[in-house]
């Protein structure tokens, strides 16, 4: 599996933008597709985790969007309102869709075996 994140630049406080992960080199809809970002100095942290039919989102960072078109192997991270703080490496990351007792753990990076290479987010004031 290969994941191509991509769509990063600067933007505006208050601005919009849409990231886009490409998927190749497995079945795309048999994976929970997830975005996670890292500010400079700082921990990685979850922004949403999207399920593989896309029916379900989990604990998605608002005011973003996850969404997905199977059809295209294509995964979107929709982010409005942005601010200084949103400034990250935004990754994209995989899991196969298998169940999990705890939904809670689809924030935790080492339930995903697949990893974008990044694109960089900056929002100016």
């Amino acid at each position: 599996v290969q994941l191509q994140a991509s769509g990063g630049g600067p933007v505006q406080a208050g601005g919009s933008l849409r990231l886009s992960c490409r998927f190749s080199g497995g079945t795309f809809s048999n994976y929970d597709m997830a975005w996670f970002r890292q500010a400079q100095g700082k921990e990685r942290e979850h922004v949403g985790t999207i399920s593989g039919s896309g029916d379900s989102t989990y604990y998605v960072h608002y005011p973003f969007d996850i969404s997905r078109d199977n059809a295209k192997s294509t995964v979107f991270l929709q982010m409005n309102e942005l601010k200084p703080e949103d400034t990250a490496v935004y990754y994209c990351a995989a899991r196969l869709s298998i169940f999990i007792d705890d939904s809670r753990r689809l924030k935790m990076e080492d339930e995903y075996d697949h990893w974008g290479q990044g694109t960089l987010v900056t929002v100016s004031s």
